[in-house]
């Protein structure tokens, strides 16, 4: 049973060849040591994943064949994720963690506390793919450039309701018994918390649902994960 499983951006058949861009190749040739013959599992997000062989490699460049579909397409619930980035590698945890746990889009955005004012979304957009390419995963969440929380709301589609995580809510978590199904998104707010602005304006939005995670106060990052499980639980893919 082949391990190895790449993200490509090509699309799959039986029989399509997929070329290798410089960085696969040298993954494939120089770290994992595969060379002609070798299987590995592939897939691009649309077409499930892919049992591939290895027909040519160098350390720069090489070919696949797609032999035949190893597993169907597996699309995440329609479930976003706002969050205000934070530090690098906490950042880079909750786009990991987001992609692995179901996520459907990711989308950094900026509060008036946000520690950080420029993200690399190239480089997040990354971590999403390894993320999904480690956990079996079919689909990989896009990763948007950051957004004012602002510009997000002023163009946001009410259809999609927004499940706030609130720390002055500290206290029982919730069930979210009783929400409807459909689409939404988890707003994370950032280290230094909401401004009074933000939260006049957050409350003041019909289709904000303010949520309690618990009776402690959760880091940004640790509150992502947290949201999103909570959400998957009760109306998302692993409810019962």
């Amino acid at each position: 049973m082949a391990k190895i499983r790449l993200f490509i951006d090509h699309p799959l058949g039986a029989g399509q060849g997929i070329a290798l861009d410089s960085d696969q190749a040298h993954y494939l040739h120089g770290v994992m040591r595969q060379g002609p013959g070798d299987e590995i599992l592939v897939f691009n997000g649309q077409d499930g994943e892919w049992l591939a062989r290895i027909e040519r490699l160098g350390k720069r460049n090489g070919e696949l064949v797609a032999v035949a579909q190893s597993a169907s397409q597996r699309n995440p619930p329609d479930l976003w994720l706002v969050f205000a980035p934070i530090k690098k590698a906490r950042t880079d945890f909750i786009v990991e963690k987001a992609a692995e746990m179901g996520a459907a889009r990711i989308l950094p955005v900026q509060t008036e506390r946000t520690n950080s004012e420029r993200i690399r979304q190239d480089r997040l957009q990354a971590h999403a793919v390894e993320a999904a390419e480690q956990c079996g995963g079919t689909f990989v969440p896009p990763v948007g450039d950051l957004v004012s929380l602002q510009k997000l709301l002023a163009g946001w589609d009410p259809i999609r309701r927004i499940l706030w995580a609130d720390e002055a809510l500290a206290g029982p978590a919730e069930t979210l018994s009783g929400l409807p199904e459909g689409p939404w998104a988890i707003l994370i707010g950032p280290e230094g918390g909401w401004s009074d602005a933000e939260r006049q304006q957050l409350g003041s939005l019909p289709f904000v649902t303010r949520v309690s995670l618990g009776p402690r106060i959760l880091r940004a990052d640790t509150a992502a994960v947290a949201a999103i499980a909570l959400w998957q639980s009760h109306l998302g893919d692993w409810k019962g």
